[in-house]
């Protein structure tokens, strides 16, 4: 191993939050030394990539094309949604079509053509092994390649955003038949279509919906089944008025409010963003059975307030046994099923290895977190550790979505540059 490389800042994970960081980094203005903050990424997967495997033909943005990298921030950046446009002579097509939400396909697109201006600073294909102090403003991060290689590093500010983990239900293992959302597409191409005769898909949310769309419309000769935990869909409240909880305001709202007040924003917020589907799909899913009813056939079917207990398998056979509130057991037999079943949130615990001993909590076990995300540590560790993603508890709905990417990529820079200023304001 060679002798580590020092830098100002180190982003363990690279999907788009830490790319927004990148970008706010390089249009911050130069530090009172005068010399520009240097940082180096880390991201296991070999190449960019994000829901790379839900990037289904028909599914849109459920943000505004205004809500991306940048614009928030900087409205006159580069690297905005709309700089993306005219630099591939789509502008003007964009506008004639008359929507703020773009395919999620293009937006994936968008978020490339961002990350190619960065890359020089990402390294693919490698993992941050272990953290540890070297000094109490000086952390050094080893890293592994996918090839072997091992890399050392210290930085003075280090931003872990490793993205959320696919949840299954307890009991229920992934295998070439059981698949999550996050690998659907990828799965769906090793199959034979002729072979997927009875689907599944277990979920209530937007990517269960989008899902169970997508193999109606892609195995006309199959039966589709959506296993719902609640009865039928529930409808995302888009209006303007609950999408304020999405302001770059509300982070201050939340953060310096009362217990009550959070607990308010997730009890009658909860519906702007989890277990909840457009309009537009729900729409075009009961359009789908009202024409079966019509032609009296059917192949979509609405498994109403049904869990799935358990799966079997026996060679090439898998069994669903469910549990239905209104039917009670039911065994179902099918060619593949898919979980939607959402994602944990971010567990910095394991990157941070033995700097986690130096990281404060809560009375309930979380991390205390300042406003501008960076972890409240103990006095032997006064560099930064920052959280994209994980911080919920203290920052509210946005804390890991797209909706405040810009603005919070900036907080975390404009503290990383004031900290390395001296003129870092000392607490929240």
């Amino acid at each position: 191993m060679s002798l580590p490389e020092n830098v100002d800042v180190v982003g363990v994970g690279f999907g788009p939050s830490n790319l927004s960081l990148a970008i706010a980094l390089e249009e911050h203005p130069v530090n009172g030394s005068g010399e520009p903050i240097a940082a180096r990424f880390f991201e296991r997967l070999p190449a960019f990539s994000w829901h790379r495997h839900m990037l289904l033909p028909s599914a849109t943005m459920q943000v505004a094309f205004l809500k991306d990298l940048a614009t928030f921030r900087n409205p006159v950046s580069r690297f905005s949604f709309v700089s993306y446009l005219h630099a591939t002579n789509r502008l003007v097509q964009f506008v004639n079509n008359k929507s703020f939400f773009p395919t999620r396909q293009e937006f994936h697109k968008y978020l490339e053509w961002a990350e190619s201006s960065v890359s020089d600073q990402v390294s693919y294909g490698t993992e941050v092994t272990a953290m540890r102090l070297r000094s109490p403003d000086r952390i050094e991060l080893v890293s592994r390649s996918a090839t072997g290689g091992v890399q050392a590093v210290t930085a003075s500010n280090v931003v872990i955003s490793t993205g959320l983990v696919p949840r299954m239900p307890a009991g229920i293992e992934r295998d070439d038949r059981v698949w999550h959302s996050s690998e659907f597409l990828d799965q769906y191409a090793r199959q034979d279509p002729s072979e997927l005769k009875t689907v599944a898909v277990v979920g209530a949310g937007q990517s269960a919906a989008e899902i169970t769309r997508f193999l109606y419309d892609s195995l006309p000769h199959a039966q589709v089944y959506a296993i719902l935990p609640s009865y039928g869909y529930s409808v995302a409240d888009d209006t303007p008025f609950a999408n304020q909880v999405f302001d770059p305001a509300a982070v201050d709202e939340y953060y310096f409010g009362t217990d009550q007040t959070r607990d308010a924003f997730w009890r009658y917020h909860s519906n702007t963003n989890y277990s909840v589907v457009d309009d537009e799909v729900i729409r075009e899913l009961y359009r789908r059975t009202y024409h079966e009813d019509v032609l009296n056939v059917r192949r979509l079917h609405f498994v109403n307030l049904t869990k799935v207990e358990e799966i079997k398998r026996t060679g090439n056979e898998t069994r669903a046994s469910l549990k239905s509130l209104l039917s009670g057991a039911i065994d179902l037999d099918v060619d593949a099923i898919v979980f939607a079943t959402g994602y944990h949130s971010m567990e910095p615990a394991r990157v941070l290895g033995e700097l986690d001993q130096h990281c404060l909590r809560d009375e309930a076990g979380r991390y205390r977190v300042e406003r501008d995300y960076r972890l409240v540590t103990t006095p032997e560790l006064s560099c930064g550790i920052y959280l994209q993603g994980g911080t919920e508890h203290t920052h509210g709905l946005t804390s890991s979505l797209l909706s405040n990417i810009a603005i919070r990529s900036g907080e975390i820079a404009e503290s990383i540059v004031n900290s390395r200023a001296g003129v870092r304001a000392v607490a929240y």
